[in-house]
């Protein structure tokens, strides 16, 4: 029987996102780029616990700042969506971009087109097929205005793709932050203004008894009030609901007397023998000296989305691994 214990790549792995293709599992992730200039770091695994490095497959895309990387298969080609930026500070000129393949381990070669232009920032994009076969991309741009309860902040926004690398142009919000535990920086100075600055990012789908739970990780991504929790719907454009709770976050935030901190911007992927979803996040050591790729299984109790993670000790592996 396969254990583990996280994190389960020693080297800083942030976003970290992991498709399954041909029963074997690719994770990408956030991390600095390899002495040829080649952008994110590829593992390989055949049980979601041991991993081998195979380079990084992003070939350069005009930024050296490349943050999230996704992978979607379709029609036989492999798109990876990614935001790129030259070096602004906090990253404040990120866009979303996408590059192709004909592998899952790259080279990926930059499309040459930016996917939401008439966006100053955008990040995190997440790929979602709806079982009628319609792709989605949800994404993250930034709200100035507080709307109600919605703080201003960065926030999550969906549309449809019409194909892999073109959106309609319709996105609709699928959540903005709206709770304290979601502030980023109060006074950050940034577009001409200062704002008591809130964020929601990381998009992870999943679907369950006939709902679409867009989980989301909120806070200040370097600190211990980051986590993860999510909003309902019945169709991947929504309207999304907020569950009662969310006052903190509802599926994964930093355990009192842990050895994580602030676990979040995660993916799901299945077990090896297709039973079992589990959660694949990145969180801090103690020491704060990188966020780490993470893993643990999600469970559904009486219709809601539970894991025991964070775990650091040592914990049952996915089931056929």
């Amino acid at each position: 029987m396969t254990t583990y214990a996280n994190p389960v790549w020693p080297d800083a792995f942030a976003d970290p996102f992991v498709l399954r293709h041909d029963d074997v599992y690719y994770a990408y992730g956030t991390a600095p780029a390899a002495a040829d200039g080649r952008q994110v770091p590829v593992l390989r695994s055949h049980d979601l616990v041991q991993w081998k490095a195979l380079g990084h497959a992003l070939v350069p895309a005009g930024g050296d700042q490349v943050w999230a990387p996704e992978v979607a298969f379709a029609d036989g080609c492999f798109y990876m969506y990614f935001s790129c930026g030259a070096g602004a500070a906090e990253g404040t000129d990120q866009k979303l971009r996408v590059a192709l393949s004909v592998h899952p381990a790259g080279p990926f070669i930059d499309a040459g087109k930016l996917l939401v232009p008439d966006q100053p920032f955008s990040i995190d994009a997440h790929p979602f097929r709806d079982r009628d076969g319609q792709w989605y991309l949800f994404y993250c741009v930034d709200f100035l205005d507080p709307d109600g309860d919605q703080r201003s902040g960065t926030g999550i926004v969906v549309d449809r793709l019409v194909d892999m690398s073109t959106l309609a142009g319709d996105p609709r919000v699928v959540v903005r932050p709206h709770h304290d535990w979601h502030v980023f920086r109060k006074g950050r100075r940034m577009v001409g203004g200062v704002y008591d600055w809130h964020t929601v990012e990381g998009a992870a789908l999943q679907v369950h008894d006939g709902r679409y739970y867009c989980f989301y990780s909120g806070g200040a991504w370097e600190k211990e009030n980051y986590g993860v929790s999510y909003v309902v719907a019945d169709g991947p454009l929504g309207p999304y609901r907020r569950p009662a709770g969310g006052e903190q976050a509802l599926l994964m935030r930093t355990p009192r007397g842990g050895q994580l901190l602030g676990p979040g911007h995660n993916s799901f992927t299945l077990s090896p023998d297709g039973r079992e979803t589990w959660i694949v996040y990145h969180a801090w050591d103690l020491a704060r000296t990188a966020r780490r790729m993470c893993i643990d299984r999600l469970d559904w109790v009486d219709g809601r989305p539970v894991t025991m993670g964070p775990t650091w000790s040592r914990q049952q592996g996915p089931a056929g691994g």
